[in-house]
């Protein structure tokens, strides 16, 4: 299948290469972000990549910045490929805020275990799954090995950003949550929860990373949850998750999608990008028509400077 599992080049440094993105250094010092295909799940990467979902997330996320940054500043340059992103270098506050509008996932897990208190904010008893908040709630993790729940002042007592820093890093969460659960709202989306990145370019707080992807956000059909909520269906790689639990063998989940599991991953992908900004993907007919992703991206980078054609 014609997909973007990986990219490297010796004409350029790689950074890091993390569970989707390539990170690698442009001759000018900025930094080169190339979004593949791959997908990861329960904090392992699969071997099976899914089409165009590296251009999905690319583009979702380079609408999103566009969208929001008369809120905050974010660190996008260009987008020079489908696939790829030149940002400016920012220096990463290791925190992740988490705004969170209702009560599911890890959260709703750990509710029906008994706990009340997350990341600092305590919710009542009584409350059933999936039930909206009166407002949304801010749940920051620390971005480690291994993530985990902190309350604002341990962020603070810790030394991971000072009061001040974290005061404004919430406003602008919630005001991006705002933006983007009222813009999906019109299109008949929920916003259920998200995660938003933040960085410092010259001391000023700016947005890095991703915003309102399918896969730092979770999306549901409000016609779905307005049926029933309990049984709202997730627009996001949840399908896949709900794949591997489903097909567990000895308590291990398969490394390998099947190809109708890949071509449903897809389909669902491209879906949500065609939902969120009213136009399919710009790439989205690739395979049919015989293109290459690889040569496409490195013709892009070419182009663009990035690289030397050789």
């Amino acid at each position: 299948m014609n997909t973007l599992n990986h990219f490297e080049t010796p004409q350029l440094e790689l950074l890091h290469r993390g569970k989707v993105r390539d990170s690698l250094r442009a001759p000018n010092g900025d930094r080169l972000i190339i979004v593949t295909d791959r997908l990861s799940a329960f904090d392992s990467v699969l071997e099976t990549p899914v089409a165009h979902k590296g251009a999905v997330l690319n583009g979702l996320a380079n609408f999103w910045f566009d969208k929001t940054k008369d809120i905050i500043p974010n660190h996008v340059i260009e987008l020079v490929d489908a696939n790829a992103m030149l940002v400016k270098e920012a220096e990463p506050i290791r925190v992740e805020m988490v705004v969170r509008a209702y009560l599911t996932g890890s959260m709703w897990r750990g509710y029906q275990a008994g706990q009340r208190t997350f990341s600092g904010v305590t919710v009542p008893d009584g409350l059933s799954k999936h039930q909206q908040f009166p407002e949304p709630i801010v749940t920051p993790t620390t971005k480690e090995e291994s993530d985990r729940e902190i309350t604002p002042e341990n962020l603070v007592s810790e030394g991971w950003v000072s009061q001040e820093l974290y005061d404004q890093m919430k406003e602008k969460a919630l005001a991006l949550f705002k933006v983007g659960s009222d813009l999906l709202k019109e299109k008949g989306i929920i916003l259920v929860d998200t995660k938003y990145e933040f960085g410092l370019l010259n001391g000023e707080l700016i947005l890095i990373d991703e915003i309102h992807t399918p896969d730092s956000s979770r999306f549901w059909s409000a016609e779905d949850y307005g049926k029933n909520p309990e049984s709202a269906e997730q627009m996001d790689k949840e399908y896949v998750r709900q794949w591997l639990i489903a097909n567990k063998v000895d308590g291990a989940y398969p490394r390998a999608l099947t190809p109708e599991v890949s071509q449903e991953a897809t389909r669902r992908y491209l879906d949500i990008y065609e939902r969120i900004t009213g136009q399919p993907l710009p790439t989205a007919t690739e395979q049919t028509a015989g293109g290459d992703v690889h040569a496409r991206l490195v013709g892009n980078l070419v182009r663009a400077g990035v690289m030397k054609d050789a």
